[in-house]
């Protein structure tokens, strides 16, 4: 499913923060969480969604260096000004809910399946 199909099947518990401008063309295949920066560079996987409460500008990094196709900062979790233009000046998709991160991770992943 491509990201731009992905977001028009968000609800109002979904807020997209930031758009990629790229976001028609990118695929995405799986759910990533994780909320350990080093673990997220490791393993995240490109064309993945990734659910954090991490809102920081060192996920946006990571997101810049695993090629991840979105990231949703689940919990309410503050998404910080630098994070904010962080993304977009990286070009990478943002959205944020309230949703706890497993919740967050499961609708992905029924919409995908």
């Amino acid at each position: 499913m491509l990201i731009s199909e992905l977001l028009e099947k968000f609800d109002e518990r979904f807020e997209i923060v930031n758009r990629s401008d790229e976001a028609g063309e990118t695929e995405i295949t799986k759910v990533f969480c994780c909320d350990l920066l080093s673990f997220a560079m490791a393993r995240n996987p490109a064309g993945s969604v990734w659910v954090t409460v991490m809102g920081n500008v060192n996920t946006m990094g990571v997101m810049a260096l695993t090629d991840g196709g979105a990231v949703i900062i689940a919990e309410n979790a503050a998404l910080d000004e630098n994070a904010a233009k962080k993304a977009a000046e990286q070009n990478i998709t943002v959205i944020k809910t309230s949703l706890p991160v497993f919740e967050a991770a499961l609708f992905v992943h029924n919409l995908l399946s």
